[in-house]
């Protein structure tokens, strides 16, 4: 990469700087979403993990299968609702 000399990034204005940084700040962005998309893959497959232990334990909760059934679908909605987003923003 080469630099650009010190006295034409002067003339540059602070507008010009701003439209060079542009694609970067759009890939920052992008690269957030996907790795919230990571944390919640993370999440859900730990709370997926978690409601099989209940499931499969001796003394069944359903209150608790429920309400553990409830948090991962959220997780899920969440992790469908960053894929559109992420098509419709970065297509």
């Amino acid at each position: 990469m080469k630099l650009t000399p010190y006295n034409e990034a002067l003339k540059m204005g602070k507008k010009k700087l701003n439209e060079l940084l542009v694609p970067v700040k759009v890939n920052r962005a992008k690269k957030q979403a996907e790795l919230e998309m990571c944390k919640l893959d993370e999440e859900i497959a730990t709370k997926q993990a978690a409601l099989h232990d209940v499931c499969t334990s001796e003394e069944i909760k359903f209150d608790r299968i429920i309400g553990m059934q409830d948090d991962l679908a959220i997780l899920e909605r969440k992790r469908s609702q960053y894929e559109v987003i992420l098509a419709e923003m970065f297509p």
